[in-house]
């Protein structure tokens, strides 16, 4: 788990810095400043859980049930919060009609809360 937690991180670190320039250099020229807004939202949420679950993944043996469910929380949190906005973003600039993944962005939304609180949850009864 713990090398699957580094991957992760490291991955999303990676895009999340090609995701963030392909949006200040390439979108910004083909969508409204409200839908780069939301772009740069999901770069920058899926670059701010790189680093936490980078940070996990070097003091977290993942043995523990709660360990492992903080990392997964986040890492489909991520996958489904910022992707689902990338996704959107681009049709937009497309003119794709992805409207049916407007809901899944909020789940990853909660995926990420249920993250956090966990995090939380462990450091109290820890």
């Amino acid at each position: 788990m713990i090398l699957i937690v580094k991957f992760f991180a490291a991955t999303f670190g990676f895009f999340g810095i090609i995701f963030g320039a392909f949006g200040a250099h390439r979108l910004k020229r083909v969508l409204p400043p409200e839908v780069l807004h939301s772009f740069e939202t999901g770069v920058k949420y899926q670059l701010i859980h790189a680093v936490v679950l980078l940070f996990l993944g070097f003091h977290f043996e993942f043995i523990d049930f709660t360990e492992r469910m903080i990392a997964s929380s986040m890492i489909i949190g991520v996958i489904l919060f910022s992707f689902s906005i990338y996704a959107l973003c681009y049709a937009k600039a497309k003119k794709i009609n992805l409207k049916f993944l407007g809901p899944v962005t909020p789940v990853g939304g909660l995926f990420l809360m249920s993250g956090w609180g966990l995090l939380l949850y462990y450091f109290i009864v820890q």
